[in-house]
């Protein structure tokens, strides 16, 4: 790794607290790496020889079976995929690529564990990452149980809103199958969904969505904080 990219990586939640001295071990053998659109940087069911960390762009992780594929998530700086196998000495469960052009921090997986027996600092961080990881699983599968096809993209909406300044202007950084299957929808009932929405202000130009009424969506998405709210 080049020595002007050391503190990016320095900054990053997981490596924050460690001593000097154990971060520089952990650092021989990493990469950081620009990625073009569209590059698989990781396949479901293939040993976990780095830990991904993505430091800009975006990343879906993905799954295939029975010749079908669906996103199980789009990751955003700064995130870290996928810790547990890598923990574990395990097999990836999902695959990964990215969505646009992005920055991934690579670790060889056998220094992410030996640094983790060695380094407490390290440790604590990486169980604070897997316990935010568990609950943002817990809350995607609330959405998915609870919730309409209509409600999950509204309450996306909102979020999304959110992320991009709240002016109610949305610009989507995926094409709008990948959004659907984020959402557990086929690419049909996305589109149905985006036309009922219609009637609470939303409106659509490709990939850019103006919210004219939030209030409206508000009141139909019924947002609930042990869902919604990533602080929780």
């Amino acid at each position: 790794m080049r020595a002007e990219d050391l503190p990016t990586v320095r900054s990053l939640d997981l490596f924050a607290s460690m001593p000097g001295a154990s971060f520089d071990d952990l650092m021989q053998g990493a990469f950081l790496q620009w990625f073009p659109p569209q590059v698989l940087l990781i396949e479901e069911g293939a040993p976990a020889d780095f830990l991904h960390v993505v430091v800009d762009g975006m990343v879906e992780m993905f799954a295939r079976s029975n010749e079908r594929e669906t996103t199980m998530a789009i990751l955003e700086p700064v995130s870290a995929f996928i810790l547990a196998a890598v923990l574990r000495d395990a097999v990836y469960l999902m695959s990964a690529r990215t969505i646009e052009r992005s920055r991934v921090l690579m670790i060889p997986a056998e220094s992410v564990r030996e640094a983790m027996l060695r380094d407490p600092a390290l440790t604590q961080a990486i169980v604070q990452d897997l316990a935010g990881a568990f609950r943002n699983s817990v809350k995607a599968l609330k959405a998915q149980k609870l919730r309409t096809g209509v409600e999950r993209l509204a309450n996306w909406l909102l979020r999304a809103n959110e992320d991009q300044g709240g002016d109610g202007s949305v610009t989507l950084g995926m094409d709008k199958r990948t959004l659907a299957a984020l959402l557990g929808m086929t690419p049909e009932n996305l589109s149905r969904a985006f036309g009922t929405l219609r009637a609470y202000g939303v409106e659509v130009s490709g990939r850019e969505i103006v919210l004219t009424a939030p209030d409206d969506l508000r009141r139909l998405a019924k947002s609930n904080p042990l869902v919604d709210d990533p602080a929780v």
